[in-house]
């Protein structure tokens, strides 16, 4: 493969998640015109944070990535944020606005992140960018990290978007990446989990022995149950053959996110 093709390969990959990330934001951006002004000072579903902090990030993480769509663009290291303290001053700061300002600013920032994407020559989706977390990927993955932030925090915002709401090709994508984090983390329980509407099997806990729980259901509810979005609404678990009544209460525990 030449160096041309895998360009050309590493621009759509890039572009189709570019795709879907603008039908994802348009959905947001309908849920947050129609919440009333009031609601963005209540409570969000992550602990400490109001709805208007979940938007205030989602637009401070948009202008993030644009600092590193230019990074590789022009070839100059550009760090996500200026600092991690920066990025909770951002936070903080945008988190009280009312809701003409959170909506503009979520829209406006989604268009210059669209229009830094739009920038790129294709070379440079294969440009190696530094996560502020400190880790390298390649820039066509960069798409994909802001869909994730748009499908997540969008469930997090408690307006009515739930998992089973989320792209099919993105909870499928997903869910071998999240269970490859509880794979071996510790505490977990020797668990498969099967993903009946795409055919995905994966594996939790420890090696050997044999998996204690079957978790079954579409890959959306396991996808959100993995991510902690979810309480595992839609799962069938099986100990031993035998279909347990509470699924809920039978699924193990997992560490919270990082």
């Amino acid at each position: 493969m030449t160096d041309t093709t895998a360009d050309r390969i590493a621009a759509r990959a890039a572009a189709d998640d570019l795709h879907r990330v603008a039908e994802s934001t348009e959905l947001l951006l309908h849920t947050v015109a129609g919440l009333e002004p009031a609601a963005l000072f209540e409570p969000s579903a992550l602990p400490g944070w109001t709805r208007g902090h979940v938007l205030a990030h989602l637009s401070r993480n948009a202008d993030s990535l644009v600092n590193l769509l230019e990074s590789a663009r022009t070839g100059v290291d550009i760090p996500q944020y200026a600092s991690a303290e920066a990025r909770e001053q951002g936070i903080q700061d945008g988190a009280g606005r009312p809701l003409e300002e959170q909506l503009a600013d979520l829209r406006r920032s989604h268009e210059r992140f669209l229009a830094a994407a739009a920038d790129l020559p294709d070379g440079a989706w294969q440009a190696q960018l530094r996560h502020r977390a400190g880790y390298l990927f390649p820039a066509h993955q960069l798409p994909f990290k802001r869909l994730a932030e748009v499908e997540y925090h969008h469930v997090d915002l408690a307006a009515g978007h739930t998992p089973a709401h989320w792209p099919e090709p993105f909870a499928a994508a997903e869910f071998p990446r999240l269970a490859e984090l509880f794979r071996t983390a510790e505490g977990v329980p020797a668990a498969v989990l099967v993903a009946e509407d795409v055919e995905l099997r994966e594996h939790l806990g420890p090696a050997g022995g044999g998996p204690e729980l079957t978790v079954e259901g579409p890959v959306r509810a396991l996808t959100g149950w993995l991510s902690g979005r979810s309480d595992g609404d839609g799962l069938q678990v099986h100990r031993g053959g035998e279909q347990l009544t509470d699924p809920r209460a039978a699924l193990p525990r997992l560490p919270a996110m990082g």
